[in-house]
């Protein structure tokens, strides 16, 4: 009732002031999840040279979060496997909700808002059922609304596509059950896929992996802004093989995978972290934490261009001059532009896995 009270509450304030949008904080251009000195976790604001410019407390570790296309607003995930997601107010600090999955089921740590501001998709975990879902919310009140099949197991990212009126989901293939915390119960049966959907959850095209590569989990999602879309993977098989982690997608075309030379990919530990186009759309960027690699490939061509070596990296977004940003475990903000990267920033914190664009970029 407490917990009711105070939602209702901080819901009748924010009917009453002004829309702030991210203007009224800085005009950020990504969110991102750390852990702080202090031993707090928080969500954070940052501006294209890495200064942060707010953070916010968390209850516990982060992972992803979703801004709202022009109010300064949030949705700020716990760390799979979650069961809350906090609507926080960025110019206040406030939190205006608490959304909780329903029992049964947790959060992936990924969601996404409309293009109009006025319904919020998450991914969720029906794990009695073995079933991937998306849940959809009134993104006013943060009233759930409904939901429907991810069209796979293990919906991890999801993003809007460029016509406003798609999703594309990442369904790892991967079933879970937080009886057995993250163990990874189906690898001989998984079927990873990308699930492409309207925003009333009707199937609109589905692509699978070939059969040899069905260990490989799709996770994470860039879209260019022609609605090419880049997925990075994270390998469930034997280690002793180095197979494609990235791959590019036009819907209704097949797939391209996209790989390394064998003496880089075989370092990577068969695990791919976040990914983005390069703000010319020329380049695509994937990270690998593991194995403290960068590396950068030529969209056109698929072929390789360089790779770099840097400790945790995984936080990708698109940055200014037709390159990159990134940001380290280290506490490290860095762009992509040219021949080497180059640090913008150092934060007394560690960054977690993903950069969240704030502002519409590739």
């Amino acid at each position: 009732m407490t917990s009711r009270r105070h939602f209702l509450a901080g819901l009748a304030a924010a009917t009453l002031s002004p829309i702030r949008g991210w203007a009224s904080v800085g005009g950020p251009d990504f969110l991102a999840a750390g852990l702080f000195p202090d031993g707090s976790y928080r969500l954070a604001g940052l501006d294209a040279q890495g200064a942060i410019l707010f953070s916010l407390p968390l209850p516990a570790r982060g992972h992803a979060a979703a801004a709202h296309p022009f109010k300064a607003q949030a949705v700020a995930f716990a760390r799979r496997p979650g069961t809350f997601a906090l609507v926080i107010d960025c110019a206040t600090g406030s939190e205006l909700a608490v959304l909780q999955a329903p029992a049964g089921r947790h959060f992936y740590g990924h969601g996404t808002f409309s293009a109009d501001g006025e319904r919020f998709y998450a991914t969720e975990n029906d794990y009695e059922a073995a079933e991937g879902r998306v849940s959809i919310w009134d993104a006013n009140s943060f009233v759930r609304l409904g939901e429907f099949s991810s069209g796979g197991i293990g919906p991890h990212e999801m993003r809007l596509m460029p016509d406003g009126k798609t999703l594309v989901i990442a369904n790892g293939g991967i079933e879970t059950h937080p009886d057995t915390g993250r163990t990874k119960l189906n690898l001989p049966t998984m079927r990873p896929n990308l699930t492409y959907a309207n925003l009333s959850g009707t199937p609109l095209a589905q692509m699978e992996l070939p059969s040899a590569l069905r260990k490989n989990s799709i996770r994470h999602l860039a879209v260019r802004g022609d609605g090419l879309v880049a997925f990075a993977m994270q390998w469930q098989g034997p280690q002793t093989y180095h197979p494609p982690l990235l791959g590019l997608h036009w819907r209704g075309e097949n797939m391209r995978l996209l790989t390394a030379p064998e003496a880089d990919q075989a370092t990577l530990q068969g695990y791919a972290g976040s990914v983005a186009f390069s703000t010319d759309g020329q380049a695509i960027a994937i990270t690998f934490p593991r194995g403290n690699a960068l590396h950068r490939f030529d969209v056109a061509s698929g072929t390789f261009e360089d790779g770099f070596a840097l400790e945790d990296v995984c936080g990708l977004g698109s940055g200014a001059d037709g390159g990159v940003v990134f940001t380290t475990g280290t506490g490290v903000f860095g762009t992509l532009t040219g021949a080497q990267p180059a640090i913008l920033a150092r934060a007394d914190c560690q960054w977690d896995n993903h950069l969240i664009p704030i502002r519409r970029h590739l």
